[in-house]
C-alpha cells in the first residue's frame, strides 16, 4: 500500500499541500487536467522553484481573475453543486465534499448558525476549491491510498482575515484540529490554515511518528510567508512496510496514569468505565515507588481522539496528580 507522511514542522496550508506533492513528482500538466474536470475558469494554476532559509521546495500558485471571482461567492450548496457536476472519479468527490462539508460545520459553529447559511470566505474562494480537489486529485494521480500526519506546529500571535484580525490558530482551525495533536514553539504567525487543517484531518489515518515504509519521493512545499524557520511542508511518499508482509498498521494513543490507594474492588470498576468510554484496552500493573510504597500504573489504549475524553475521566476519578500520553504504532493482523 502506498502511503504519504505529512510532517508538519511549519504548518500547513492548501498551497503548501498541493505544493508537496508537486515537489515530490506529481505533475502540473496532469494536476492540470484534472482540475478541469471542475469546469471553473478565469483561473490559471502553476509552480515555481523557491528557497526557504536555505531549503528548496515548490510553491503551487494560484492566480485568480478577481475581478470575476468576486461575483461568484459561495455557500456550501454552490460548492457541492460544483464538485457534484464535475468529471472528477466519484471517490475525489466523496473526499471533497466531506472536507468542505467539515469547513462548513466549524463556520457554523463560529457564527452561531446553520452549515446551510454559512457564506465562504477565504474557505470558499476559488483558490480554496483548487487547493481542496487538487490535493485530493493529486493524492490519486500520485497512487497514495492512505494518508499519515504528524503533530500540527499551529504558530502563534494574530491573523488578519475578512472578519478582522483573529487569534492564532483561527477559530475555524482550532475546531478542525479537535481531537489531533497540536504544538506551538512561539513561531510568529498563521502556520495552520483552515484550509490546510481540513485536508489533513479528514483525510489522514492518524497523527504522530512516521509510519513504517519504503521512502520512494520526497517533497517540500512551500509557504508565501517569509517566518523564522523554513515555511516549507514535506511529504514522505512511499510503500507501507507492514501492509507488505501482510499485516494491518494503525495509530493509537496510550494514556497513562499512576494511582494512590486502588483496591481489587475499585480497579475493576475503573478498568470497565474506561472501556465503556471508548478506549480499546486497559491494564493495570504495580509499582514499588520510594520508601516501599505500592502504586498502580493504568494504561489505557485509545484512538488518539479519545485522549482528552480519557484524561479527563483520569483526573477527575482517580487520585492521579497527571496523566502521560503519546502516540504509537499498532501492528496488527489483517482480518
Amino acid at each position: 500500500m502506498k502511503v504519504a507522511y505529512f510532517d508538519c514542522f511549519a504548518g500547513a496550508s492548501g498551497d503548501m499541500i498541493l505544493g508537496s506533492l508537486l515537489d515530490a513528482g506529481l505533475e502540473v500538466e496532469r494536476l492540470k487536467e484534472e482540475l478541469g474536470k471542475l469546469h471553473l475558469t478565469h483561473y490559471d494554476l502553476g509552480a515555481k522553484k523557491v528557497a526557504k532559509k536555505g531549503m528548496g521546495g515548490t510553491q503551487a500558485v494560484v492566480t485568480v481573475d478577481e475581478d470575476y471571482h468576486s461575483h461568484h461567492h459561495h455557500h456550501l450548496q454552490h460548492i457541492k453543486e460544483i464538485i457534484e457536476k464535475s468529471d472528477l472519479e466519484r471517490p475525489i468527490k466523496e473526499k471533497g465534499l466531506e472536507i468542505f462539508t467539515r469547513l462548513a460545520e466549524a463556520e457554523a459553529k463560529i457564527h452561531r448558525t446553520t452549515i446551510e447559511r454559512v457564506h465562504f470566505h477565504e474557505v470558499g474562494a476559488m483558490d480554496a476549491i483548487i487547493d481542496v480537489m487538487g490535493a485530493v486529485a493529486g493524492f490519486a494521480a500520485l497512487g497514495i491510498e492512505k494518508v499519515y500526519c504528524s503533530p500540527l506546529h499551529v504558530g502563534t500571535g494574530t491573523v488578519k482575515c475578512a472578519h478582522g484580525t483573529l487569534p492564532v490558530p483561527a477559530p475555524a482551525t482550532i475546531e478542525l484540529i479537535r481531537g489531533k495533536p497540536i504544538y506551538s514553539t512561539g513561531v510568529k504567525g498563521e502556520l495552520l490554515t483552515p484550509t490546510g487543517a481540513a485536508i489533513l484531518t479528514t483525510l489522514s489515518s492518524g497523527f504522530g511518528p512516521m509510519p513504517a515504509m519504503i521512502v520512494e519521493r520526497i517533497g517540500y512545499g512551500a509557504g508565501t510567508s517569509e517566518l523564522a524557520i523554513p515555511n516549507l511542508l514535506r511529504v514522505v511518499i512511499g510503500e507501507a512496510r507492514d501492509e507488505l508482509e501482510g499485516y494491518h498498521t494503525e495509530r493509537v494513543a496510550v494514556v497513562e496514569a499512576t494511582i494512590d490507594e486502588m483496591d481489587p474492588q475499585t480497579s475493576a470498576h475503573l478498568t470497565q468505565k474506561i472501556l465503556d468510554i471508548g478506549a480499546l484496552d486497559v491494564f493495570l500493573a504495580t509499582l514499588q515507588k520510594k520508601k516501599n510504597r505500592v502504586r498502580t500504573l493504568l494504561t489505557a489504549i485509545c484512538v488518539p481522539e479519545m485522549v482528552r475524553e480519557i484524561s479527563g475521566f483520569l483526573l477527575e476519578e482517580t487520585t492521579a496528580n497527571g496523566v502521560r500520553w503519546r502516540v504509537d504504532n499498532r501492528i496488527k493482523p489483517r482480518f
